[in-house]
């Protein structure tokens, strides 16, 4: 029964991907995704694709600057690449874009002498701002949402709900790093009881309380640094923002700011899903909110069929990368 039941776990996620992939399929003709996709131009693909490197090259640069902080030194185009490897990994990984961080470290380590102590601090403050600026955005786009009148109040409510309680883990741990705490270590040490029969446990906790140690360290001696690396977020999501809305423009869509924000909410929400890469959600989600605004959804499927290109490609190349440098 036992064995049964974890069959189902692992299969699950895929069966949904498959289900939704089949109703987007019924709903929207594929004779009109592949016109929507001939209009587009070359010179429209290629302000896409600069947009998109921009945004890439600040968000990837984030963890060089905050290990730049911490002293030590990476190549750019090193550190882009090692965080495309651990996009890889997260990204064929069921569930919301976790999973590459220890590649994200063991890369560090081994290509570049980073202490483990230094490479996992640093992951963590880039992932905490990450978290940070993808929920609030996503309550942003929900508070939206709701003041266009495109969800019900109660369920407004309860999807406002859930943005706020997604945003304070990251919000939480990261006053706590600046007030000296260490919720990952604290939060660890309840393992305790059953963790010292590990003979690795004391080696851990020791290691995770240094990484938050030095991470306290970072946010309190360059402050500046911290909020460049703030700043540098919120940057790219803006500029991720206009190339989507370019996106939509180009496949045909007439969409006001509002309803940009909108689309992309649901987007992000079908991220959240824990299906491999959004399998399913996204090209759902899109439909649906184009449909719901009145466009063609066929520009939805025709959008999310070019995000899915972009990011399997990116995925692709962060593995061939991750092997490259760990082989």
């Amino acid at each position: 029964m036992v064995q049964v039941m974890k069959r189902w776990v692992v299969w699950l996620p895929w069966l949904a991907a498959l289900g939704l992939l089949a109703w987007v399929v019924r709903a929207v003709p594929l004779t009109a995704v592949l016109e929507t996709l001939r209009g587009l131009t070359w010179w429209q693909i290629g302000i896409l694709v600069v947009l998109n490197g921009v945004a890439l090259v600040w968000l990837m640069g984030r963890w060089w600057l905050l290990l730049w902080g911490m002293g030590w030194r990476m190549p750019l185009g090193m550190a882009v690449g090692h965080r495309l490897a651990a996009f890889g990994v997260s990204y064929f990984t069921p569930g919301p874009h976790f999973g590459g961080e220890p590649v994200q470290v063991l890369l560090a380590e081994k290509g570049h002498g980073v202490p483990r102590r230094t490479a996992v601090s640093a992951v963590s403050l880039d992932k905490s701002l990450e978290l940070l600026v993808n929920f609030a955005f996503l309550l942003f786009g929900v508070l939206v949402t709701l003041r266009a009148g495109l969800l019900r109040p109660g369920v407004g409510e309860e999807a406002i709900g859930v943005s706020v309680g997604l945003l304070l883990f990251p919000v939480g741990y990261l006053v706590a790093i600046w007030g000296g705490r260490r919720p990952l270590t604290g939060a660890f040490g309840l393992m305790q009881p059953v963790g010292k029969r590990w003979g690795w446990y004391g080696t851990a906790v020791n290691g995770l309380a240094a990484s938050e140690r030095q991470a306290h360290q970072l946010c309190r001696q360059s402050p500046r640094l911290f909020a460049l690396a703030l700043l540098l977020s919120v940057a790219s999501w803006l500029v991720l923002l206009l190339e989507y809305g370019l996106m939509l423009t180009f496949l045909g869509a007439n969409l006001s700011p509002v309803q940009i924000i909108v689309s992309l909410t649901a987007m992000r929400l079908a991220y959240l899903l824990p299906l491999p890469g959004g399998l399913g959600s996204l090209e759902a989600s899109q439909v649906f909110a184009l449909e719901l605004m009145g466009a063609d959804p066929a520009i939805g499927l025709s959008a999310s069929l070019l995000i899915r290109g972009r990011d399997v490609a990116l995925g692709l190349i962060g593995l061939w990368w991750g092997a490259k440098m760990m082989g």
